[in-house]
């Protein structure tokens, strides 16, 4: 149920995580220590989330640190004090006149109803994750934020599967390289876009069939209750110089590969949202970027289920 990759290196950006197997909860990290210009887009309606109104443009901080994402629910957002703990100890952050303020937009996903409810990622688990962070090397499956993640939950925990973290990338001849990670707990089901057909989701109690989540929500109406227990978060991140308005526009167009293999997305019981990350120097159309990160994502996603359920 896990695989590890190597990765395209993004020069100034390294990936650590966490978890804690038993307790079925961890979190995943992605480092920039020296400043990456950063940007996200929420479309899901039900986030947790810490410090993204300041990634929008407008906002005084242009660079981030680090990316936190978590299990835990909103407990998780706890955790992104280890993150600047060990930022701090090493200097790292916004410069407030002398005073070093490491910047860690945070988003959390909900996994309190696998494992122990009781145990959720904290500070200690966070910094471990970042001792652990590597440039070229990465471990997908259920781990780090992915590891009590499920997806298809429409009819109930018992006949979903598991959803887990992917990591996927793509590089030009250019040395243009667009990445992206994901931690992947959607209500909707994952979906090949070639087939069209389900991969991994909701499960018929009777048959062992795929339900077909956006099928049933039809037939149902939403008339049974259902609680805001589904995110997918993710990263996307790119060796080309943007604006913070150009990475925010990656972000946006990245959510286009959460649309494409997740049905539905994007829901009010979803907190679905993609951070970007602009960490090297080389030129490259932000359409095109957006267009490769929208790609990534949907590929990472795909990875995710895949790994994690063994298919």
């Amino acid at each position: 149920m896990i695989k590890e990759f190597t990765m395209n290196p993004i020069q100034g950006i390294r990936i650590g995580q966490a978890q804690d197997q038993i307790a079925e909860t961890g979190c995943t990290v992605v480092l920039c220590e020296d400043g990456a210009v950063g940007g996200c887009d929420l479309r899901g309606s039900a986030p947790g989330t810490r410090e993204t109104e300041l990634l929008r443009p407008g906002f005084l901080v242009e660079e981030v640190h680090g990316i936190l994402l978590t299990g835990g629910s909103a407990f998780g957002l706890d955790a992104a004090g280890g993150v600047q703990k060990y930022l701090e100890e090493r200097n790292k952050g916004y410069d407030a006149r002398g005073v070093r303020v490491p910047i860690v937009p945070s988003a959390v996903l909900f996994d309190l109803h696998t494992g122990d409810k009781l145990v959720r990622p904290d500070k200690s688990m966070a910094y471990s994750a970042c001792k652990n962070a590597k440039e070229e090397m990465i471990t997908c499956g259920k781990v780090g934020a992915g590891t009590g993640a499920t997806v298809g939950k429409i009819a109930g925990m018992e006949n979903c599967m598991l959803g887990g973290i992917g990591y996927a990338s793509e590089k030009l001849n250019s040395g243009v390289v667009v990445s992206a990670i994901a931690a992947v707990n959607a209500l909707g089901d994952v979906i090949n876009p070639k087939s069209g057909k389900i991969i991994a989701g909701a499960k018929d109690s009777k048959s062992g069939n795929f339900l077909d989540t956006a099928s049933y929500i039809r037939k149902i109406q939403i008339q049974s209750p259902i609680g805001p227990e589904n995110t997918t978060l993710a990263v996307v991140m790119t060796n080309v110089k943007f604006t913070k308005s150009e990475i925010n526009k990656v972000a946006q167009m990245a959510q286009n590969g959460i649309g494409r293999v997740i049905r539905p997305a994007h829901t009010m019981f979803d907190g679905d949202i993609v951070f970007s990350l602009s960490g090297g120097d080389l030129r490259a159309d932000v359409s095109l970027v957006g267009d490769m990160a929208a790609y990534a994502l949907a590929q990472a996603i795909i990875s995710a289920v895949e790994i994690s359920n063994e298919l």
